[in-house]
């Protein structure tokens, strides 16, 4: 897990008043798991609406995923926050990380910039679960 790292999402994308909780629980290994499952049914109150852009459900697969994040500045490299604890905490490839994930239906981030870009996706209900791009 790269701490500093994490702290630039939270920093930059979630509402202010959650930071510190965010943080300890994203840091302790016994509440990780917490702070994800917050997001999967609370994320329109923890993360900040100014940075949240809904992807076109035509975008809605890895190519388009992937394109539309490099149409924005990511590079090859990004970092996971994931449910998935083999990819967790992470630094992977861009279109492997975002082919991982969109299968789950988990929170999840795919951090392409930590204070400028990140891929977010809530959990699965009925249908796909929603996807964002959060963009400053």
């Amino acid at each position: 897990m790269d701490r500093e790292y994490e702290k630039l999402i939270v920093k930059n994308f979630f509402n202010r008043k959650v930071h510190e909780r965010i943080m300890y629980e994203l840091s302790s290994v016994k509440k990780r798991g917490k702070a994800l499952g917050r997001l999967a049914h609370h994320y329109d109150s923890i993360l900040n609406p100014t940075y949240i852009e809904k992807i076109p459900k035509n975008l809605i697969h890895v190519e388009g995923i992937t394109k539309l994040l490099k149409e924005y500045g990511a590079g090859d490299c990004c970092y996971v926050i994931s449910f998935i604890s083999e990819i967790d905490g992470t630094f992977m490839q861009l279109e492997s990380a975002i082919e991982e994930v969109i299968w789950y239906g988990l929170p999840c981030f795919v951090s392409c910039i930590p204070e400028k870009l990140v891929y977010f996706q809530s959990e699965q209900g009925f249908g796909p679960p929603e996807r964002y791009i959060l963009r400053k």
